[in-house]
């Protein structure tokens, strides 16, 4: 089933059940409030949601109404938890090679991870607010994950028991205040403002198209499309390069601590590896998901980037589309601005 949360002048919003073609939708008035209402109480509320769905899809929900993204929150508009990966390591190495730094060894057996701000995520239609463009501006694309209750020392196979929902996010990265924060040796703060999530968050099920499932243990297998300023500018594929799965990346959570209901895990940006010709060009033919990803190869390329950062007045779209050829979660589709006032 596909769950999004309509903006409705509260803090949390309100649940409604979106047909599967994203056309339509219906109110889960009844059932339950809150998307994290029935993630506290999954296994009684979510059989009835699947019923609305069911009856929303047939055509026949009495109360359906047109879905439109645009009155969409964040499926979760905050958060108990928002932590974020980066799963793929070759976007790792790129931007390390890029500053002629080496990848340690450790990177590739345990998960690189930072704890982000969970208290006011934006919708998928929102502006991306920020106070100066001098502060370098980039989208991330990524998969994401919403859990159930998962119990500290949970393996990956464990965890994956844990995953309610995916969806897609724009983890908003503030490039030129990050080296400044990272020399503090305490981590990401004020360069990473509020992230945004796609209209919809599905159940894996969603991902099923002629009894063939892009879930394979722990990664997606389609492709994350990223348009900037109406030019797509990556179609890159979210399963194969994953280095470490979901599960490994919320058991990598549950090793000291608990994760609860309503947690939310992001892969890190969606990155693929380049093709070297027997000349020893490299190519990029899937693209990026991130500004930063581009300037990296930029840099090791011709010594310096020539791609700048995100200006005001600039949009950013990212969505995954099924192997039936419709979209999963719908698209996030945003402007970047100045702060009014």
């Amino acid at each position: 089933m596909k769950l999004a949360t309509y903006k409705d002048g509260s803090r949390d919003g309100q649940l409604v059940v979106v047909s599967r073609d994203l056309s339509t939708a219906h109110y889960a008035t009844g059932i339950a409030q809150t998307l994290q209402q029935a993630l506290d109480d999954w296994n009684f509320i979510s059989p009835q949601l699947q019923d609305l769905y069911t009856t929303l899809n047939q055509g026949k929900a009495r109360h359906a109404f047109p879905f439109d993204p645009a009155q969409c929150m964040a499926p979760l508009p905050r958060a108990y938890q928002w932590a974020d990966g980066s799963a793929y390591i070759n976007h790792v190495e790129l931007v390390r090679a890029a500053r002629n730094s080496e990848v340690p060894e450790s990177f590739y057996t345990d998960p690189l991870m930072y704890q982000g701000g969970s208290d006011d995520f934006i919708g998928p239609c929102d502006d991306v607010v920020c106070p100066s463009e001098a502060f370098g501006i980039d989208f991330e694309a990524e998969i994401a994950v919403i859990t159930g209750d998962v119990p500290m020392r949970s393996t990956p196979e464990q965890a994956l028991e844990g995953i309610r929902l995916l969806m897609l996010a724009n983890d908003v990265s503030l490039r030129n205040l990050i080296p400044t924060e990272l020399a503090k040796g305490f981590g990401f703060f004020q360069s990473k403002p509020a992230t945004a999530f796609s209209p919809v968050a599905v159940t894996l099920d969603e991902v099923v198209v002629n009894g063939e499932s892009a879930w394979d243990a722990g990664r997606l297998n389609l492709t994350i499309q990223s348009t900037w300023n109406g030019r797509k500018v990556g179609m890159c594929d979210a399963g194969p390069e994953m280095t470490f799965h979901f599960g490994q990346l919320i058991a990598h959570i549950c090793k000291t601590r608990n994760v609860r209901a309503g947690s939310i895990v992001g892969s890190g940006t969606v990155s693929n590896k380049g093709v070297t010709d027997a000349n020893g060009k490299t190519d990029w033919p899937k693209g990026y998901s991130c500004i930063a990803e581009k300037r990296a190869i930029e840099t090791i390329q011709d010594g310096k980037p020539s791609t700048e950062f995100m200006k005001y007045g600039d949009t950013i779209r990212i969505e995954v589309k099924g192997r039936d050829g419709q979209s999963v979660f719908g698209a996030i589709d945003q402007k970047i601005a100045a702060p009014k006032g």
